[in-house]
């Protein structure tokens, strides 16, 4: 029984389950078929979509296309248009092309018909030229036979009776130019010499390296030759120069050409003389000790000729050099003393003429410092001088002043000349330099020698120690206007083969005399 009712119950549970199941079935079939329902509705939903999208796109297409249409149909009608105003131009200029072409047809007419008349004058010209040519050579003819001469000796008689008068007539333009820019550059030249030379005014003492020591009795001269001469030779050896012990009492003379050991040998003399210990020993301790004490006096002298100057930025070496100079005179004149006052006139010349005068000083300071090493260096000093002053980096203006001042380089800058007239000036002016005798003499001697070598001179005479040359002529060879030539070209035979200071007055003097007697 019991058995039956569990398998009842175990039936019924089946149903159920079975029933279950096919709810559960039914239920998932539902589920697919509205999902399906859905799914196709989204399809149809994209669809229209798709194909709402289609039209439009095609509307955008269709506008697109029709916009295209109507800007090329525009860009066409404004192409067209300028190709029209192109076309108009083009035609204009046709137009006018062709009126030049036409105008150009007329003028190669007129020139046919131009040059038709220009050959027609010109056979006609030669027609003339051949008759003009056989009435020239008649007339020649007709001369020659009327005034005896051929026909190149008649032109060689022009030409020199043209060449007199032109030559005279030059001659007087020329002197009267040369006289009013000559008197207008001197008045300016004094004024500007006179105006430095004012400004500086120094009392001038002339610097000699003394050569003569003076002894207190006559009986130091045997101690100073010492035994068996020592003392004088070991005097000569250290000191480089020569003592010489003549008859003249109480004095000896020192000869050499070194004016700094010249000074050296001096002031050990005299130290020795003043001492009284006279011995080789003390007198090598006595030029030792003067050679230090004239380096030292030769850097004082070089410092302060440039402290004097106010020239900044000098190197050693030429301080050294400026120092050494005051120990060397030229023609008498201290060589030291001489750059300061040339370098004093060069500066006033320069701010006179509105220039650098600092330049100029510094030229004219250093335009000597080759005097310095000519014992010691071959060549001219003023190269000699440049080639310090490039070598201590001096600025090309200063060096190329310096190496010029004698006319051995070529004028690079103002400068240079200034330089010179300074140097002129400080060595020509009245008692700064002594002349030797013979160069005295041999120097007017070339200039009546030069005055005498022109025809027509009489006698020359130099006067004013030479600073002018008075001429006398022959009054019959000579006119008037043939002496003034002579005046000049005397002058430049003088500028050309002679050197001098300053200028040198050219006075030719033509005068006739008649003479009669009363008895």
């Amino acid at each position: 029984m019991l058995l039956g009712i569990g398998e009842v119950i175990i039936g019924l549970v089946g149903i159920g389950l079975t029933f279950m199941m096919l709810m559960y079935a039914k239920r998932k079939m539902d589920d697919a078929n509205s999902l399906l329902v859905s799914v196709e509705e989204k399809h149809k939903n994209i669809k229209r979509e798709i194909e709402n999208e289609r039209k439009e796109s095609l509307l955008k297409v269709k506008d697109e296309i029709y916009k295209r249409r109507s800007d090329f149909e525009t860009e066409m009608k404004r192409d067209r248009l300028d190709l029209d105003r192109q076309q108009i131009k083009i035609n204009a200029k046709e137009g006018l092309l062709e009126k030049k072409e036409s105008q150009l047809d007329d003028l190669k007419r007129e020139i046919q018909d131009k040059e038709r008349k220009i050959n027609r004058m010109s056979e006609l010209m030669q027609s003339n030229e051949e008759k003009l040519k056989n009435l020239y050579s008649d007339l020649i003819v007709k001369l020659e036979n009327i005034s005896g001469l051929s026909r190149d000796q008649a032109k060689k008689e022009l030409a020199d009776i043209l060449y007199a008068e032109v030559n005279l007539s030059n001659q007087k333009w020329i002197q009267k130019v040369e006289e009013e820019a000559r008197q207008s550059a001197k008045e300016k030249s004094i004024q500007i010499v006179v105006s430095a030379m004012q400004r500086y005014t120094v009392d001038q003492v002339t610097h000699n390296a003394s050569s003569v020591v003076h002894l207190p009795k006559e009986e130091m001269k045997g101690r100073i030759i010492g035994k068996e001469g020592r003392n004088i030779k070991s005097l000569e050896m250290t000191t480089g120069m020569e003592f010489v012990i003549g008859e003249t009492p109480e004095i000896i003379t020192i000869s050499g050409f070194n004016p700094i050991r010249r000074e050296i040998a001096r002031r050990t003399l005299e130290k020795l003389i003043l001492d009284g210990r006279i011995n080789p020993t003390r007198i090598e301790e006595t030029v030792a000790y003067y050679e230090q004490e004239m380096e030292e006096s030769i850097q004082e002298y070089g410092k302060k000729a440039v402290l004097e100057c106010n020239v900044q930025g000098i190197h050693p070496e030429i301080v050294t050099l400026l120092g050494k100079l005051y120990f060397r005179t030229s023609y008498s004149q201290n060589v030291l003393d001489h750059c300061k006052e040339v370098g004093m006139f060069a500066r006033m010349i320069a701010e006179e003429l509105g220039l650098n005068g600092d330049i100029a000083m510094r030229a004219g300071l250093l335009h000597d410092i080759g005097k310095a090493v000519t014992a010691e260096v071959e060549g001219p000093h003023a190269i000699i001088g440049g080639d310090i002053a490039k070598r201590c980096g001096e600025s090309s203006i200063v060096v190329n002043a310096i190496a010029a001042h004698h006319e051995e380089v070529p004028f690079l800058s103002i400068y240079a000349p200034i330089v010179v007239i300074a140097d002129a000036i400080s060595a020509s002016r009245p008692g700064a330099r002594r002349e030797t005798l013979t160069a005295y003499i041999k120097r007017l001697e070339k200039l009546e020698d030069i005055a005498n070598s022109f025809s027509g001179v009489k006698k020359a005479y130099a006067l004013q120690a030479g600073r002018e040359v008075r001429i006398i002529v022959e009054e019959d060879l000579l006119d008037d206007e043939k002496a003034s030539v002579l005046a000049r070209d005397i002058a430049k035979r003088i500028e050309e083969e002679m050197s001098f200071p300053g200028q040198i007055k050219v006075n030719v003097i033509r005068e006739k005399r008649s003479i009669e007697y009363a008895r």
